[in-house]
């Protein structure tokens, strides 16, 4: 029995901060050659991507990946739109949900499994300044109660 290893490349923090992230899916990704070398190097920024979905094709857009130090006339825009590889049936559920409940595309995050690298595409809603203000209420909350837990086990 193999293991698979999930390495992850890259997250996408911002993502959990401005959004709600309703559901999640593995999605496979287009690259060319040097792009792959770049992302095993670890050279890629998840940060202000979004996704669309075009004729019935997903795309990941404002992803960027650095250049290939040593690829020379092979390197690709690091800018450029990626296709995401998905089943027709999920891109239109996809797409039926993003059109009518106003629900955004948005990358995670970018990982390894087995040689492959795979997108992890979450289908979010905007969060309002209040829920961004109580999520972090809570986040500090939390780290007080795990540093006074902590002092006390001393």
């Amino acid at each position: 029995m193999a293991k698979e290893a999930n390495n992850t490349i890259a997250q996408n923090k911002k993502a959990y901060h401005e959004y709600f992230v309703i559901e999640s899916f593995e999605t496979g990704i287009e690259l060319c050659g040097t792009e792959v070398k770049s992302v095993r190097q670890g050279k890629v920024n998840l940060k202000d991507a979004w996704c669309t979905i075009e004729k019935g094709e997903l795309f990941v857009k404002g992803m960027h990946i650095s250049p290939y130090e040593q690829g020379n006339i092979f390197n690709k825009d690091p800018m450029r739109v990626r296709k995401l590889l998905m089943h027709r049936r999920e891109i239109m559920r996809l797409f039926g949900q993003v059109k009518q409940e106003g629900y955004s595309l948005i990358p995670l995050a970018l990982y390894f499994k087995g040689s492959r690298v795979k997108l992890k595409l979450g289908l979010c809603k905007g969060k309002k300044n209040y829920d961004k203000r109580a999520d972090m209420a809570e986040k500090t909350a939390k780290r007080d109660i795990q540093r006074a837990i902590k002092e006390r086990n001393r």
